[in-house]
């Protein structure tokens, strides 16, 4: 129901605006504009995103297939069944389920992001196997998509890339921000939804893993500003999540050759059901955008972002902060926009400045909440998501803070 009253608030909220817009201020372009706002939308929804993805959809789940018979996707959920299994206790033991929740994980925490969205879309759709109420999100559903919603990230390789493009002098100095920022909001994610499900997080199995994970992240951060130079942790980052993202498949194909599977046909299996799944999430990804661009174009987050400088300016406080608040309301909304909000900032500001560098962060310390909400549950027909969206929000504006703190404390 969130969803639903969330996207009819978009159409009213940019009605009122672009009526304001023409009655008081004279401007009859105000409505052209969303009506321009919404066929540009909608043929993008189509045209730039789901027929492009129905080609890396129909790669990744041809692979997924394949590894699903050569056995590696049983193996990963042996692996981290002990963990998973508290943080989904309706999910069998060794069920596909876990190993592909794993995949998408991994591909999220390298920064890859062309493959995390069909091993995701895969998980969730392994996932809606086990529902009973085929339209009603599942409490394992709900904690797959806070915590890919959190995006938590290791190897930030798109932000880095763009710091780099708009000639930064150090474009890896917001890496370890990144992570930090993208760490806590995804423990916060989780700590909302195991309290809302009553999970045990004090389970010693939990407690083994969460500090495992953090132990992992803090070396890496220690071995990558200790033992290696700016230019060595950009190359590092380069090369580590372009190995992985071709190394996962030549991975799965060998074994498929050794367990003797007839690889091609596993494959072409695979890829004809991520083409199938690419047609069905056309209406979400229409719906969803096309709300969201009518919300945006009406310059209801320019107003927000006008809001937040004022009220912040009378505290006496440092409010440069504020000119990148629209970056934060614009990243769960839309990916594409918060990415020009990020780039506009580095070209006003320069990407070094304060606000360029907490642009990038803020960019990098969460996912598109609604975006993944309308893909993820559209391609397996759950239209009752429950409080998927108030848990990945409240992860992100933790984010959000974390980011701000953050770059204060690097580059204030």
């Amino acid at each position: 129901m969130a969803l639903n009253y969330i996207w009819i608030s978009f159409f009213v909220i940019a009605f009122i605006i672009a009526f304001c817009k023409l009655v008081f201020l004279g401007d009859t372009e105000a409505f052209k504009m969303l009506v321009d706002g919404i066929f540009d939308s909608s043929k993008s929804s189509v045209m730039d995103i789901a027929l492009p993805l129905a080609g890396t959809m129909a790669f990744w789940l041809g692979i997924m297939k394949i590894g699903e018979k050569a056995g590696a996707i049983n193996l990963l959920s042996r692996i981290v069944g002990p963990f998973f299994q508290r943080l989904f206790p309706e999910v069998p033991k060794n069920h596909p389920a876990t190993g592909h929740m794993m995949m998408n994980f991994s591909a999220n925490l390298l920064g890859l992001d062309n493959a995390a969205t069909p091993l995701g879309l895969k998980a969730m759709a392994s996932l809606q196997e086990l529902n009973t109420d085929k339209d009603t999100a599942t409490n394992a559903q709900i904690m797959f998509a806070v915590l890919h919603a959190s995006g938590l990230t290791i190897l930030p390789i798109s932000i880095i890339a763009q710091r780099a493009i708009m000639l930064s002098k150090d474009p890896t100095d917001i890496f370890i921000p990144c992570i930090i920022a993208t760490y806590v909001a995804s423990i916060v994610g989780l700590l909302v939804v195991a309290i809302k499900q009553k999970i045990n997080l004090f389970d010693r199995v939990v407690i083994s893993w969460l500090t495992g994970l953090t132990a992992f992240i803090a070396l890496l951060v220690l071995y990558l500003t200790v033992c290696l130079t700016k230019e060595q942790i950009s190359t590092f980052s380069k090369v580590a999540s372009n190995l992985m993202l071709f190394i996962i498949p030549l991975i799965f194909i060998l074994g498929g050759l050794f367990k003797k599977v007839n690889v091609f046909e596993s494959f072409i299996e695979g890829a004809i059901g991520g083409f199938e799944t690419s047609v069905k999430i056309i209406p979400y990804l229409v719906a969803m955008l096309v709300a969201i661009s009518v919300f945006r174009t009406s310059g209801a987050l320019s107003y927000i972002g006008e809001g937040f400088k004022w009220i912040f300016g009378h505290f006496n406080m440092d409010t440069r902060f504020t000119d990148v608040l629209p970056i934060a309301i614009m990243r769960p909304l839309s990916a594409s926009g918060a990415r020009a909000m990020m780039l506009d900032n580095m070209k006003v500001f320069g990407a070094d400045s304060f606000v360029g560098h907490l642009s990038s962060v803020l960019y990098g310390s969460a996912d598109s909440i609604f975006y993944i909400v309308a893909l993820y549950f559209g391609s397996v027909g759950v239209k009752n998501t429950r409080y998927v969206i108030p848990a990945s929000l409240i992860a992100d504006l933790v984010g959000v803070i974390a980011a701000i703190f953050v770059a204060y404390l690097f580059f204030g």
